[in-house]
């Protein structure tokens, strides 16, 4: 059962295992574009006598400055890797549709002895995964029922508040180390090594009452427009006899009272968009989600390898001539969702998100609801072509347009280059 996780520790026994993902000197590239800015993707923080602090200055993260933070003892927390860093994203692009959830990350650097943060749990799963160095993990159970799978993170807790660890291990390069959300856990270095490790989170927000959250509000509405009796007025005195003050009475009054919630609740059931309240969970995903990743065949039969350019004193090579027979497919599987709205359909997409985390609104498109089949026919084709003329449309001209409006967006690919 999912509640009685346990935290995982893997030994590789292979300090290259991750070579490559990223390193001490990928962060120093990515403070030397000078894109990075404190607080927005880089922490500054220590952890000494019990006190957790952050020591930000406002601007950019230039290596001078955080450079020399490091060398007085602080770590470094980069936020959102997957920004400077290729294989990164590629990785976390990969875990979220496995996991069908948002995959995030930090990396953190931290000095040969020295603790960067206080003990804490988390309101994610999370996998800690050794890239330099060693540091010495201390991890914890949940205290309580409720810090079990708990919805938000805890605030920093004192070293008297924790306990005896169920697992205390030091992590050497190569190492994996995996923690449910609500296990209390801390790390340190060790005098003689520095350490750079990735967490990798998933599954935040994404329990069965995330999704009852959004459900029992719409299946109340849609009782309320359907079923007279959810609009019918409660009974003459109720107040005289209901509330807490009256919790312990016997009387027939509240026992009618009682069943008759427990039935409008039990009814509830039958109204739920259950669907309708998933594709809700989907478009939220989808905003969530960091965008495809393209291999060089892919960006050459995509609208990102399109040939339009300046040339010769004006741009050429601009028109996109899909026609009827045109062989297309999406470029991903779990790129698009399509949503009926009270606006209407809409198809939400990946495709143009940014690489941090929320940085742009979700991405959409208003869809013709004459569109919806072909839509449904790309996403059950795939991942194989099909041409253009097969298409649900009505007429030719708006296979085209669909076609050429979803190449346009980057949704779909050709199978040979549109040169």
């Amino acid at each position: 059962r999912h509640w009685e996780r346990a935290p995982l520790l893997v030994r590789r026994g292979d300090p290259r295992y991750y070579a490559g993902l990223f390193s001490t000197a990928d962060l120093d590239a990515a403070l030397r574009s000078g894109e990075v800015c404190f607080g927005t993707h880089l922490d500054v923080t220590s952890y000494a006598d019990g006190v957790r602090e952050t020591h930000n200055p406002s601007g950019r993260a230039l290596p001078a400055v955080v450079w020399d933070f490091y060398q007085n003892g602080c770590s470094l927390r980069l936020l959102c890797p997957q920004a400077f860093s290729p294989t990164v994203w590629q990785f976390l692009s990969i875990l979220q549709e496995h996991f069908g959830s948002m995959a995030g990350a930090n990396t953190y650097l931290t000095p040969p002895g020295t603790q960067g943060f206080a003990p804490h749990y988390d309101d994610i799963e999370a996998f800690v995964l050794q890239l330099e160095g060693k540091k010495h993990w201390r991890v914890y159970s949940p205290r309580t029922d409720a810090e079990v799978l708990p919805q938000f993170s805890s605030a920093n807790l004192t070293q008297a508040e924790l306990g005896e660890p169920i697992l205390e291990t030091v992590l050497e390069t190569g190492d994996l180390l995996y923690f449910p959300r609500g296990f209390i856990h801390q790390g340190n270095c060790l005098p003689d090594a520095h350490s750079l490790h990735i967490t990798v989170s998933t599954y935040q927000r994404n329990s069965w009452g995330n999704l009852l959250e959004k459900l029992l509000p719409a299946a109340l509405q849609m009782a309320l427009e359907e079923d007279v009796e959810y609009r019918q007025g409660l009974p003459l005195g109720c107040l005289q006899y209901m509330g807490v003050t009256n919790s312990d009475t016997v009387d027939a009054r509240r026992t009618a009272f009682v069943d008759k919630v427990q039935s409008l609740i039990k009814k509830l059931v039958d109204y739920a968009p259950i669907d309708a309240a998933m594709d809700q969970r989907a478009k939220s995903f989808l905003h969530d989600c960091l965008p495809p990743v393209l291999t060089q065949s892919e960006k050459a039969q995509s609208v990102y390898g399109f040939p339009a350019r300046w040339k010769g004193g004006g741009p050429c090579d601009v028109d996109i001539l899909i026609t009827t027979d045109t062989e297309i497919r999406l470029l991903r599987h779990g790129i698009i969702r399509l949503c009926n709205e009270e606006a209407g359909v809409m198809l939400y997409y990946t495709t143009e998100n940014s690489r941090v985390y929320h940085k742009e609104e979700c991405k959409f498109l208003e869809i013709d609801p004459e569109y919806t089949d072909s839509i449904e026919y790309l996403l059950s084709s795939y991942p194989n072509h099909v041409s253009v003329s097969t298409l649900p449309c009505e007429t030719l001209e708006d296979k085209i347009a669909l076609a050429t409006l979803l190449f346009e967006k980057g949704i779909l690919t050709t199978k040979k280059p549109l040169i």
